[in-house]
């Protein structure tokens, strides 16, 4: 899963200065800070519960086999994914 990033295909056209993976999704970051998901849900490809966090402001993001965690500018850490 994650093959199809058509859903997110505009946020991805330019901009992108990182990706990252998790068993079956992906994370994008823009230069921006601005973050693109796709996948499977649980595995991180939703991130709409945490989207308004990760609209700007992020400066990396971290996958595992499961989830996602994004350090933002302030210190912050926003995660989303699987819930064990």
């Amino acid at each position: 899963s994650g093959g199809d990033s058509s859903a997110v295909a505009d946020c991805l056209a330019a901009r992108v200065i990182s990706i990252t993976g998790s068993g079956a999704a992906f994370a994008a970051l823009k230069d921006s800070g601005e973050v693109a998901t796709w996948g499977a849900s649980s595995h991180g490809g939703d991130s709409s519960a945490v989207a308004d966090r990760l609209a700007a402001g992020v400066k990396s993001i971290t996958g595992n086999g499961m989830a996602f965690a994004a350090l933002k500018e302030a210190g912050e850490v926003v995660t989303w994914g699987h819930v064990a």
